[in-house]
């Protein structure tokens, strides 16, 4: 099955607002962190995971047939008003273009007879041409993905003041994202389980980069942001962002609440590496989720540069491990592995825990 459009229609409760994605999110209403422990490591809890995950991706599936069939309707009406002089003026224009074509290729032709070793060395051959404007138009393609700019926030909290952090941003995270005005999208906050503890993980979606500047400017002009942020410096050590597009390949997924653990993996590859990362992992990704639950699949382009982000969900760390075992078998897997690693330069996994509010959870 292969990743559907971000534009399905919103399984949030809450009403979509335009050009912003809907955001179910619900107030805080303990102050105790989210741990593991909070999660049962049950057959029944899997069982519900995985009917929850067929639930949402039949859902998908329905509202992309229904968009399909939409788009269908609004097509035959402007078919049918076609008139005959239409067709007249596109036959004209057909061979008007077959003639320019054969000239063209006329060209060409004349272009490669004067071509020699001098020219091969100065230009280089016409094979080696036209895999560079392969290349070039892959890389445009691969850095302009869609209409969306994602910022991955880390918040490393200090240890003593981690129920604090949680009440503080608890309130003012889902209050941001539920004001029209400013025009971003929470797609989830998580706690770090495994890897650096005490960090949390929150991943926002904008309209483009004028989005995100037009957001920052009504966050910070909000009249408690300065003291929300006076507050969140006092309870933090550090904090890091970097500013990500998705790859067209894995849009990232709408709110869904189907419960269990999450895995970041964060990948830093060697310069250069991007693009064939992309290629193998498009193909990667098809046989991947066969057998495990992905969220969404980002590469840094301000901040971190050469980082891709992958973020899988699964029921528990043990449904985590028999997934990936289980994904040696499907056809293409081995291959992708053994493509991507030499790709990369430095590999990080964290386990995530959602917390209460978080729209992915």
């Amino acid at each position: 099955m292969t990743m559907l459009s971000r534009s399905v229609t919103r399984l949030a409760s809450a009403a979509p607002r335009s050009g912003v994605r809907a955001l179910s999110s619900t107030a805080l209403q303990q102050s105790a962190t989210p741990s593991m422990g909070d999660i049962s490591p049950s057959r029944t809890t899997v069982d519900e995971f995985n009917r929850k995950q067929q639930q949402f991706r039949e859902q998908l599936i329905k509202a992309q047939k229904e968009r399909e069939a939409r788009a269908l309707a609004r097509q035959e009406p402007a078919a049918s008003t076609s008139s005959p002089a239409t067709g007249k003026t596109q036959a004209a224009s057909q061979t008007a273009n077959e003639t320019t074509g054969t000239a063209a290729q006329s060209k060409e032709h004349q272009s490669e007879r004067k071509s020699g070793a001098l020219t091969n060395l100065i230009y280089g051959t016409k094979e080696g041409r036209e895999m560079d404007a392969q290349i070039e138009a892959s890389f445009s393609q691969v850095l302009a993905r869609g209409k969306y700019v994602h910022s991955i926030v880390f918040h490393e909290v200090k240890p003593d003041k981690v129920d604090e952090y949680v009440e503080l941003v608890g309130q003012w995270y889902p209050k941001m994202a539920n004001l029209p005005e400013n025009k971003v999208h929470l797609v989830g906050s998580w706690r770090t389980e495994v890897g650096d503890c005490d960090t949390f993980v929150h991943i926002w979606e904008y309209q483009k980069y004028e989005g995100y500047h037009d957001s920052r400017h009504q966050i910070t002009h909000h009249p408690e942001f300065a003291d929300f942020d006076r507050k969140l410096a006092m309870l933090i050590n550090s904090k890091k962002i970097s500013l990500m597009q998705e790859f067209s390949f894995w849009p990232t997924t709408p709110p869904r609440q189907l419960g269990g653990v999450f895995e970041l993996r964060s990948y830093t590859l060697h310069p250069g590496n991007l693009l064939e990362w992309e290629t193998h992992w498009r193909r990667g990704l098809k046989a991947r989720r066969e057998v495990m639950e992905g969220v969404g699949a980002w590469f840094v382009q301000i901040g971190e540069l050469n980082t891709v982000h992958h973020l899988w969900q699964f029921a528990n760390l043990e449904e985590r491990r028999a997934r990936r075992e289980q994904s040696w078998s499907v056809e293409g897997w081995s291959d992708t592995v053994h493509k991507t690693v030499p790709l990369i330069q430095e590999m990080k996994s964290r386990v995530l825990i959602p917390m209460p509010w978080s729209p992915v959870a």
